[in-house]
């Protein structure tokens, strides 16, 4: 084989290598047996070749070229290569949208077939209004509205009005002025007051770390509770109060039984009239002791004396009176 041939079959390899390269480099495989289809557009902003073909977000193919169509309103016609397993029909869809990142894709979307593509035909289009076009029909009123804001607020500002506005800047100036004025006369009452604060904060630290104290203190005198005895000691007082409530229970009963000493001494009048009739002699004996003394002592200097007698007046219960006069006869010598 001569030199000729040689050079000339290698600039046909390095030629082939070129062009396979270079379409695999724009996204187009060359060598693939994928399926060819054509969609039409009215505008593919931001769309290239090699942009993805989606379905159900995993990507089953890519845009083979673009063609701009003058004799249809120059509109686009984008050749889609497809996988050849993808089953693609007259209810498929091309959608074309994009990224908040500005990168251009499409979109399929599969329905029910009642006719099957082998490749070579045209699926329908849809075009989705994007994202500045809406931004655009949602911007412009705002921006109309705020340049009518805006005019208002220049008719309203007129050379009057500025000239108030700038009267309260230069007050609101001047007020600044006196409150740093102030603030500079007064540091040493602020350092003072800061210095306060920070003895306050420590102090507050310190009643911070008896508080835990105390409350550690609270903690074992709750567990001390919970650990304590309580329990029988309640129960004990229980007890208690039951038998007192039983001893009060049996007074009750032997005070209201007529019957019993004590029951009679509560309830039986006759021990009262006895007990009134009792009072009432003593009081006149004493009464009468009083008034007659010699009738109750004798005194005799040098022993002995004459018989006495004297009068005992007795009252009755039911209020009569009796009177006895009985014999005395000796009386008390004092020597």
């Amino acid at each position: 084989m001569s030199k000729e041939i040689k050079v000339g079959l290698l600039a046909i390899v390095a030629i082939a290598a070129l062009v396979i390269g270079y379409n695999f480099l724009r996204g187009s495989n060359v060598l693939s047996s994928d399926r060819t289809y054509f969609a039409t557009y009215p505008k593919v902003d931001g769309l290239n070749v090699g942009a993805i073909v989606v379905l159900n977000g995993i990507k089953v193919g890519q845009v083979k070229s673009m063609e701009l169509e003058p004799t249809k309103g120059n509109s686009v016609r984008v050749a889609l290569e497809l996988d050849k397993e993808l089953v693609v029909g007259d209810s498929t869809t091309a959608s074309l949208g994009g990224t908040l990142l500005g990168s251009k894709g499409i979109t399929l979307t599969l329905g029910k077939n009642s006719k099957n593509y082998n490749g070579g035909e045209e699926i329908r289009t849809v075009t989705p209004s994007s994202i500045a076009d809406a931004f655009q029909a949602k911007a412009l009123p705002v921006l109309d509205t705020v340049g009518a804001t805006l005019a208002n607020i220049n008719g309203f500002l007129n050379k009057d009005a500025q000239t108030n506005i700038q009267g309260t800047l230069l007050g609101a100036r001047a007020s600044a002025e006196a409150l740093q004025k102030l603030l500079v006369a007064n540091q040493a009452n602020i350092n003072t007051i800061t210095r306060n604060l920070a003895q306050m904060s420590t102090a507050l630290n310190k009643t911070t770390g008896k508080l835990d104290k105390i409350a550690v203190n609270f903690s074992q005198l709750s567990d001390s509770l919970k650990n304590a005895p309580v329990g029988p000691a309640l129960r004990r007082l229980n007890a208690t109060l039951a038998d007192a409530q039983t001893t009060v229970k049996s007074l009750n009963t032997a005070l209201n039984d007529q019957s019993g000493s004590m029951g009679k001494l509560l309830h039986d009048s006759t021990l009262y009239r006895n007990l009134t009739a009792t009072t009432a002699a003593s009081n006149d004996l004493l009464v009468d002791f009083k008034a007659n003394p010699k009738r109750y002592v004798h005194f005799s200097v040098f022993g002995g004396g004459k018989d006495k007698s004297k009068v005992e007046t007795t009252k009755k219960p039911d209020g009569s009176t009796t009177t006895e006069v009985k014999k005395v006869d000796g009386a008390s010598t004092v020597k």
